[in-house]
């Protein structure tokens, strides 16, 4: 009787084991700067945070965050090479130093602090826009109108990070994201209104 009992308890979590799809407990490590495609799962369209209760709420920060710096990063140098304005190349040449920096930043926290967890899908919120928009406004108007959101987007998942995350690190870079990129919103939308009076 113990032995069929055993058998039966030995079958059972089998079955639960194959219905939770177990995964092995070595995972890939954490997600390179050359992941600048945002990431499968990543909701574009609504504000406010939908992490994964099982998963650390700092993994999932960190991951969304440096997708996020890199879609930055990308209209950055995008501007670069095609902003007409100086006040607009001295902005992009910031974003791109601060942010590849905290990029890099993250990066070594994930290795130490999370080794064996795999890429998660990030805060699963509206990151803003990911790259300059076509069309047949100037480049500076469609750059300022993309980053202003994407900062915003920012800005949003910091303040987020600010009430839930559980180290500090993470705290005092979600407080220094929200100092410089409202500024730099600020900084934008003068120029919006002096430049293209919008």
């Amino acid at each position: 009787m113990y032995k069929r009992l055993i058998v039966l308890l030995f079958a059972s979590l089998a079955l639960l084991l194959a219905a939770c799809g177990a995964q092995p407990a070595a995972q890939p490590a954490a997600p390179t700067a050359a992941t600048a495609a945002p990431m499968a799962g990543m909701d574009h369209g609504s504000h406010g945070a939908t992490t994964d209760s099982n998963l650390p709420f700092d993994a999932q920060f960190i991951d969304g965050m440096i997708v996020h710096h890199q879609g930055a990063i990308v209209m950055a140098n995008q501007a670069l090479k095609e902003s007409q304005r100086p006040e607009i190349r001295q902005l992009s040449e910031t974003i791109v130093q601060a942010q590849q920096a905290e990029i890099t930043q993250m990066q070594g926290w994930r290795a130490a602090w999370f080794p064996n967890l795999a890429e998660t899908k990030g805060m699963n919120m509206d990151m803003g826009p990911m790259e300059v928009a076509a069309g047949d406004a100037p480049f500076d108007q469609r750059f300022i109108e993309a980053m202003i959101p994407h900062h915003e987007g920012a800005i949003a998942m910091a303040k987020e990070a600010q009430q839930k995350a559980e180290r500090q690190e993470i705290k005092t870079l979600a407080s220094q994201i929200i100092t410089a990129q409202e500024a730099e919103i600020a900084q934008m939308r003068g120029w919006l209104k002096e430049w293209f009076n919008k």
